[in-house]
């Protein structure tokens, strides 16, 4: 049974004549009998009743035309979802992000996405780049966006524009003020960074490494699950820590944050997604407007 076949049998038993039936569905008489007896001779039941010049629906056909009538409006409702799927006008994204990113970096993209996009779903989830990779991976997550390197295989990662790291005291620190400071005295200070598995602290870790310092060699006096915690406690007098640029912005035009003159590295972003599952149109165009900002 198919669609073309419902929808001639729902003509003639509308029409109640296979002439018309024809003429409204734009197609020869012969064609349109024949789907008839087809369904009829394939499920040995008799829809019409054939009197005179006229036909007339049998008791079978009229619970028949029920259900095909029923049929078609479910096609039609399947086809104008696929159309506005297509068009944008409905859908869903997952992304989760890392804190840095959800916080000061991917707002700006949403809200620009939104006033294109007004109908779609855009459910964000913050988490630290270990996290977010694991999401992607167990398809918790259409797409991921992440400060710190991921290795595994199944992940494809685009580069995006990102942030720089700075080293950062607050008020009354002996670091404050300083116009240099040597790699040598970084363990002079106690510390407050991130948790293991984040982004920022896994790339502060490597870019100590890449200046000849082991990162265990630092005071560790908190490790701090946020960016927000991290600066609270730094300007408290916690001690020094390495923070993104967008993170530590508004505190230093303040006054409450002061960078200390040290050489931490730009980062990009990371785009993550699954390389063995196809994306959405609406998690495609969302890619796309990053990648091509």
């Amino acid at each position: 049974m198919t669609l073309e076949q419902l929808r001639i049998f729902v003509a003639v038993a509308t029409q109640q004549h296979v002439t018309r039936a024809a003429a409204s569905l734009n197609l020869t008489q012969s064609a349109v009998s024949a789907a008839v007896s087809s369904l009829e001779a394939r499920h040995a039941v008799r829809l019409f009743d054939r009197v005179g010049r006229r036909i007339e629906l049998t008791e079978a056909g009229r619970l028949f035309l029920a259900e095909a009538v029923a049929v078609l409006a479910r096609a039609e409702a399947a086809e104008r979802m696929l159309a506005d799927l297509s068009a944008l006008k409905r859908g869903r994204i997952a992304i989760h992000a890392s804190q840095t990113i959800t916080g000061y970096w991917l707002p700006e993209r949403l809200v620009a996405f939104h006033r294109r996009y007004p109908d779609v779903d855009v459910a964000v989830k913050a988490a630290n780049t270990a996290q977010v990779a694991k999401a992607v991976l167990d398809g918790a997550a259409d797409l991921g966006l992440v400060e710190g390197e991921v290795t595994d295989p199944l992940l494809d990662q685009d580069l995006l524009a990102g942030d720089r790291l700075l080293l950062l005291v607050g008020d009354g620190h002996p670091w404050c003020g300083r116009s240099d400071l040597p790699a040598a005295e970084l363990h002079r200070s106690p510390w407050v960074l991130r948790e293991a598995g984040s982004g920022t602290r896994s790339e502060f870790e490597e870019a100590l490494r890449g200046q000849g310092r082991a990162p265990e060699e630092l005071p560790v006096a908190l490790e701090l699950p946020s960016n927000e915690a991290v600066l609270s406690a730094v300007m408290a007098g916690a001690g020094a820590t390495a923070l993104s640029d967008l993170v530590a912005r508004g505190a230093l035009a303040a006054g409450h944050l002061h960078r200390v003159p040290f050489p931490l590295p730009e980062r990009p972003f990371r785009l993550l997604r699954h390389r063995e599952r196809g994306l959405s149109h609406a998690a495609r165009t969302f890619r796309d407007l990053l990648l091509n900002e």
